[in-house]
């Protein structure tokens, strides 16, 4: 059986530079350390001699913001070429993205599909979250790649940040519709692809949001809908525009665990005494079972998940020292 991840992986940075507020990694893990290009290649040859892996993951919050990128993928590109040993980055940040960095990491395997994380519709939505990246950012990007082969490309995004709208999720369809267009005209074909993916966002520890009331899943599922009939409303451009999306339901499980306080401990113990397994699986997740455990232990799920708290309420969480400055994440 193949695991799902058939690569071997290298962590070449911790922490991150870019300080999105959904981001709980990219708060807790500062500051920013990195592995030297030697440390990185010795790292790489050790596990592909113990594993016979033909794919390394170089790994990282933001692997394209590491000092070296271009000298370790052009390193590892030289050393195995011919090889069939190719390299690949987790979701790539469109403003630290060049082809040139692609290339490499295409040189010795397939070409796959590129994969950027906007992560909101509009540019209202992206400064919330304070992720800045521009759409003509994304175009300029995205048309590069298309002129240096590549045919697909994905795009990821989340739904129910705070203060979110309609129209700032609406927004992704044009947004997908703009990068269609701009891959034909680049590709001079009308063979190119982009695919948007989108899931639930669910407010976290330990970072500006973990006061913030999190979207129900009806106002969720509601938005994804709007969507979908916004993509396919050009019918051009819309068959070239995959579509995949969580619903609501598992977010909203999510986020009772992620702020949930002891109390929420006799829910999971209750929804695993009634059979629950591998809930992470669609196929195994039922969202009736989790409801109807913490009505059984007395917790109010719409309490932990929904409202907005207050500036001076204590927090579950506020007797671990993440090493970030209470105030600091509510300014």
């Amino acid at each position: 059986a193949e695991s799902v991840h058939e690569r071997m992986s290298v962590e070449i940075f911790r922490g991150c530079t870019r300080g999105c507020r959904f981001c709980q990694a990219g708060m807790i893990t500062r500051p920013v350390r990195e592995r030297s290009i030697t440390g990185v290649g010795e790292m790489v040859q050790r596990g592909l001699d113990a594993t016979g892996f033909q794919e390394v993951g170089l790994l990282s919050l933001s692997s394209a913001d590491h000092s070296e990128i271009a000298g370790i993928t052009k390193g590892l590109a030289d050393r195995y070429e011919g090889t069939n040993t190719s390299l690949s980055l987790p979701s790539t940040r469109v403003d630290a993205f060049n082809i040139d960095l692609a290339n490499e990491l295409s040189r010795n395997g397939r070409r796959s599909g590129l994969t950027f994380a906007p992560e909101g519709g509009s540019e209202r939505i992206r400064k919330v979250i304070n992720k800045m990246v521009t759409e003509d950012d994304l175009i300029r990007t995205v048309t590069a790649a298309y002129s240096a082969g590549w045919r697909q490309v994905k795009l990821y995004f989340m739904c129910g940040l705070p203060t979110e709208t309609d129209e700032d999720v609406l927004e992704i369809a044009s947004m997908a519709h703009e990068v269609i267009r701009a891959g034909r005209a680049a590709a001079g074909t009308r063979d190119v692809r982009c695919t948007v993916s989108i899931g639930g966002f669910v407010p976290k520890p330990h970072t500006p949001f973990q006061w913030a009331g999190q979207a129900p899943p009806d106002v969720v599922d509601r938005r994804l809908r709007l969507l979908r009939e916004a993509i396919n409303a050009d019918r051009s451009l819309g068959r070239a525009v995959g579509y995949r999306y969580h619903d609501g339901k598992p977010a909203l499980v999510e986020g009772l665990l992620s702020r949930g306080d002891r109390r929420v401990g006799a829910v999971i113990r209750r929804v695993w005494a009634e059979g629950g397994r591998f809930d992470g699986w669609s196929e195994h997740f039922s969202y009736e079972r989790w409801m109807a455990a913490a009505a059984a232990a007395g917790v109010d799920v719409d309490w932990y998940t929904g409202r907005e708290r207050g500036e001076n309420e204590v927090l579950p969480w506020d007797h671990l020292d993440s090493g970030l400055d209470k105030d600091w994440l509510w300014s």
